[in-house]
């Protein structure tokens, strides 16, 4: 008997999959757990339509991505602190504070766990951020540290 997956199903497959299992393997343990779904041509075509719905939205989640990219390689986020007298700061710019000058600037949200840094940036003037923007986008920028 051919069903479709609703839920993730350990040993038969991922939600959304069209498995082959034996009828009363589906019927006494499937159904009733509300795991699977009858294939019929209807419930496949809206499988499809579901699919293809998802992959529509995933690629434009990707677009907005490389838009926001280009528009972050173009901003520099300047930031105050204070310092010593060689240019190092005491303290430290964390990406916290990186994500938190970006909304205040320019109102763009990024949440902090999006803006990579090695390390904490400890001296002034300008420095390169990655920001992760969608797995498959990233983008540069600019932070400029300047004394208060």
């Amino acid at each position: 008997m051919k069903v479709i997956l609703l839920k993730d199903v350990k040993g038969q497959g991922k939600k959304g999959e069209i498995k082959e299992v034996s009828e009363g393997y589906a019927t006494n343990f499937l159904f009733k757990q509300q795991l699977a779904a009858p294939a019929t041509e209807g419930s496949v075509k809206t499988l499809e339509q579901q699919k293809k719905a998802e992959d529509r939205r995933k690629e434009q989640e990707k677009l907005d991505a490389q838009e926001l990219g280009k528009k972050l390689g173009e901003l520099i986020v300047q930031i105050k602190a204070k310092s010593g007298q060689d240019g190092r700061l005491f303290g430290a710019i964390s990406n916290k504070q990186v994500a938190e000058e970006l909304d205040k600037q320019y109102k763009i949200s990024i949440d902090k766990r999006k803006v990579e840094m090695k390390e904490p940036i400890r001296t002034l003037g300008v420095t390169e951020v990655t920001v992760k923007l969608h797995p498959q986008v990233t983008a540069k920028l600019r932070v400029q540290v300047s004394e208060e």
